[in-house]
C-alpha cells in the first residue's frame, strides 16, 4: 500500500505482523509493544523490514513478519535471493515499548519481543547498528534504503529523530 507518511508518497508502509524486501522506502507505523525490525545491506542498497508482533511462532507458518523467531530468517532469505550476503547486512530494531502497567507475575511483551529479536540476530550472526527499544512511548519508522540508509523515528510524544 502507498502512502505519504513523513511526505514520501511512494512508501510501502507495512501492516501488523507484514514483512518487505526492496529498494524502495518503506515503514511501519504505530509501533507498540511490536519491533520494527529492519535488515540493511549497504552494498546492495536493499532492505527488509518487518512489523513484528510477538517473539515466538509457536509453529505458526502463514505469517512469518509476525514472530520474532521466524522474520529474521524471512528477511535473510528474501535478500539473499536478491544478491545480499549475511556478512554485508546489518540491522536497526526499534520499539518493543511497555504501553501498560504490568505485574510481576505477567509477561511484557515489548521486553520478550527484544529479548527474541536479539536472540535471533544473533543466531544469525548479524550485528545491530542501531536500536531504539523498551520505554513507554509507542514509535512510527520510515526508512530509506538509497545513499547509506536513512532511519525516521517519530515517537506518539512527538519527538522525531534521524539516524
Amino acid at each position: 500500500m502507498e502512502n505519504d507518511f513523513f511526505g514520501e508518497e511512494t512508501a510501502v508502509i507495512l501492516g501488523l505482523g507484514e514483512h518487505r524486501v526492496g529498494n524502495y522506502p518503506m515503514a511501519t507505523i504505530g509501533l507498540g509493544s511490536c519491533i520494527a525490525l529492519i535488515l540493511y545491506d549497504r552494498r546492495r542498497l536493499i532492505a527488509g523490514l518487518a512489523h513484528i508482533m510477538l517473539p515466538e511462532s509457536r509453529g505458526s507458518v502463514d505469517r512469518p513478519g509476525k514472530f520474532a523467531d521466524t522474520a529474521t530468517n524471512v528477511l535473510l532469505d528474501e535478500m539473499e535471493s536478491q544478491g545480499c550476503t549475511r556478512n554485508t547486512i546489518a540491522a536497526f530494531v526499534v520499539g518493543g515499548a511497555s504501553m501498560f502497567v504490568f505485574s510481576a507475575n505477567s509477561l511484557n511483551i515489548g521486553e520478550r519481543n527484544i529479548a527474541a529479536v536479539k536472540e535471533n540476530l544473533q543466531k544469525q550472526r548479524i550485528r545491530i547498528d542501531y536500536e531504539e527499544t523498551g520505554g513507554k512511548v509507542g514509535r512510527s519508522v520510515y526508512f530509506w534504503p538509497e545513499g547509506k540508509g536513512r532511519l525516521v523515528i517519530k515517537r506518539a510524544d512527538g519527538t522525531c529523530s534521524q539516524v
